[in-house]
């Protein structure tokens, strides 16, 4: 049984992450922002003892402290960093604003590591010492063939420049970190036309965690475990 920490689990990928974790029997710890919100997780709480249940904003330092501090002491095995936002949908050139553009780079990219900083201890007790953050293929400079969503794009390739350094520096430390891409899902952010569902998205993102290890690490994943070029 690992222990595993996963951010944004009220809806979608998150949530999907939650239930897959507990059926293989595993420990979760799940965080959102506003449980009110969460009937889905919270009805997963009823009915598994494994899981439990925290807060946290991710626009707010406080509240990332405050998270840190109610985790002191605990083994963190996994890390799942799922907590995204896409930011204005009509982010193309002439219409970009530097307020909502900060505000997706604090979620998407400052945050990321601000927790990874914080909770640096949880994850050196932890056995499986691998963490995973969410991104996108947008994040890919090479792969950018469309232009536009300047405010998504820059804050998940800011957050692959930030895993890849967190791969380079943790290294020494045997811990392992990675990027990765959940292809185009069927979300509230993917919307009904995505080719996948988010059990598969899922299902294929924790068997490349399972294989993360010194060897691959600072890689940009694909669900299915082919490497997507920065």
């Amino acid at each position: 049984m690992a222990t595993v920490l996963v951010t944004g689990a009220n809806r979608g990928i998150g949530l999907e992450f939650v239930q897959q974790l507990l059926n293989r029997n595993d420990r979760v710890i799940a965080t959102c922002r506003d449980f009110v919100a969460a009937a889905d997780l919270q009805t997963l709480k009823s009915e598994n003892p494994e899981l439990e249940l925290l807060q946290l904003d991710a626009t707010s330092d406080e509240s990332i402290d405050q998270f840190a501090s109610s985790l002191k002491g605990v083994a963190i095995d996994i890390f799942i960093n799922n907590a995204g936002v896409y930011g204005p949908r009509d982010a193309q050139f002439g219409n970009v604003t530097s307020e909502s553009w900060a505000i997706v780079m604090q979620v998407n990219a400052i945050a990321p590591l601000l927790l990874t900083q914080v909770l640096i201890d949880n994850f050196a007790k932890g056995k499986g010492k691998k963490l995973v953050y969410i991104t996108s293929k947008m994040g890919s400079i090479e792969d950018n063939q469309g232009g536009g969503s300047y405010v998504y794009r820059s804050s998940k390739s800011a957050l692959n420049a930030v895993v890849k350094s967190i791969a380079v520096d943790l290294g020494r430390e045997g811990i392992s970190a990675a990027v990765l891409h959940p292809g185009w899902v069927q979300t509230d952010m993917g919307g009904p036309s995505a080719l996948i569902d988010t059990q598969t998205s899922v299902s294929g993102m924790l068997s490349v965690i399972d294989n993360l290890d010194s060897e691959n690490t600072g890689s940009f994943f694909n669900y299915d475990g082919t490497i997507i070029p920065w």
